[in-house]
């Protein structure tokens, strides 16, 4: 699968990956700019490229009959966003329970254009004592670049600041919405 991957990410797609996504057990993976359902995919690829599992998470319905082993075999975890529990927690937990974690999302919280990212993935980062991993999806230069992991701190503001620097002039792949 990794050859395949890798042929139709470099050969067919033209893409190319820049950085090293580093042998840690547990970290969250911040992907950035996300713009549109292709992002999956590129996702999909790079992970089988460099051979290492990464984690997403998704509400618990989508974890039943018919497609929820899909979802748990592509390395999905199901949480409970109903009013009553607290998402941020529930994440915790499953870092807690799990020995091999790495949690991949979008900061934006949506493919539409924001101008200020959900601060969940900064929580999640510090109340699990795991760094953030950044990684951007340049869909002008066809380019993934995995950042160095970055340890949050308790100055939440200075901390995003720095991270949303890493990814000025990267552009996704509706351009309007990066």
């Amino acid at each position: 699968m990794r050859r395949l991957s890798k042929f139709i990410f470099n050969s067919i797609l033209g893409w190319s990956i820049d950085g090293l996504l580093p042998n840690l057990k547990k970290c969250v993976i911040i992907v950035v700019p996300h713009t549109h359902w292709q992002d999956f995919i590129i996702g999909v690829l790079v992970r089988d490229i460099i051979g290492m599992e990464i984690n997403f998470i998704g509400k618990k319905e989508l974890f039943k009959p018919p497609l929820g082993w899909l979802f748990k075999w592509m390395g999905g975890a199901p949480v409970n966003r109903g009013s009553k529990s607290n998402t941020v927690d529930s994440i915790v937990d499953i870092f807690n329970q799990r020995e091999l974690f790495r949690l991949a999302l979008s900061p934006e919280g949506t493919r539409k254009k924001v101008n200020t990212w959900k601060t969940g993935f900064y929580y999640v980062a510090k109340k699990a004592n795991v760094p953030v991993v950044p990684v951007s999806f340049d869909f002008s230069k066809k380019k993934v670049t995995i950042f160095k992991p970055f340890e949050v701190s308790d100055n939440k503001e200075s901390d995003i600041k720095t991270l949303r620097n890493l990814f000025k002039g990267v552009v996704g792949k509706i351009p309007e919405y990066s």
